[in-house]
């Protein structure tokens, strides 16, 4: 069964830093992407960072520079390390597998971004 499990949100002030983890089991970890989203209260969840098997990886514009994917395969984890925070990156983030037609999300964790 595959399970995924987000950790590392809180609270932070604008300019700081944050890293998710998203610890995966149940899954062939290293042969499949990751993907981060995330949805801020009232607004639909949106992509922000993508990684493939071969570490390729995707960003949302609004993120570029400042927030980084990676994975450690030996640990079925995915990161996201998150820099020069914006009250405007408040949200609650989540994690995502795709098998085939099936998308398989964790629980999520909030991020707030405030003074």
């Amino acid at each position: 069964q595959v399970r995924l499990v987000e950790s590392g949100g809180g609270w932070v002030q604008p300019g700081g830093s944050l890293r998710l983890s998203c610890a995966a089991s149940g899954i062939v970890f290293g042969t499949f992407p990751m993907t981060w989203y995330r949805q801020a209260p009232g607004k639909q969840r949106d992509l922000v960072a993508h990684i493939t098997s071969a570490r390729t990886t995707t960003y949302a514009d609004s993120v570029k520079g400042r927030f980084t994917i990676s994975r450690d395969n030996a640990k079925n984890t995915v990161y996201l390390q998150m820099n020069s925070l914006k009250p405007e990156d408040t949200a609650v983030y989540y994690c995502k597998h795709t098998r085939g037609s099936l998308d398989y999300w964790g629980q999520g964790t909030q991020v707030t971004v405030s003074s």
